[in-house]
């Protein structure tokens, strides 16, 4: 995709602060980090939204996010790590590339995600939504294969 910033990354034709690189991911620095030492994980190759990756890629790119989350532990020092993926401009993604955020956290960091947590009227509405969820799953598993 010639106009996604991140395939602009990865075919070196914008600058970024590389973390980790392999064949199929890259990892580098947020140029505006929610925490400092903020890093991004992507495919090299162009895919959105998440369910459109390969199981397979999906797999590798958690991988690198574990590694990545490991070494903001150890070499940060960092008391913990948020991972967050958004999917949708709903959801605040603002690149259309998929891509993990691997967010070190500090007990004096100053940030708070500010979670305002729901609930449901009652049992049977997460039932039923659960219901829907799990027969778009099935669904989907049948006529992809």
């Amino acid at each position: 995709m010639d106009d996604c910033i991140f395939c602009r990354i990865v075919k070196e034709e914008l600058p970024c602060t590389r973390v980790y690189e392999d064949d199929l991911a890259l990892a580098f620095m947020d140029i505006a980090p929610v925490v400092r030492g903020h890093v991004l994980v992507i495919p090299r190759e162009h895919y959105d939204p998440l369910y459109a990756v390969p199981e397979r890629l999906l797999q590798h790119l958690i991988g690198v996010v574990s590694r990545v989350a490991r070494g903001q532990m150890t070499g940060l020092q960092a008391n913990g790590v948020n991972i967050m993926q958004a999917n949708g401009a709903v959801a605040g993604q603002v690149v259309p590339h998929v891509h993990f955020h691997v967010i070190p956290r500090f007990h004096d960091d100053g940030h708070s995600w500010n979670w305002r947590a729901g609930k449901y009227d009652n049992p049977d509405e997460a039932h039923g939504l659960a219901r829907k969820i799990h027969e778009a799953i099935v669904f989907t598993q049948n006529t992809s294969s």
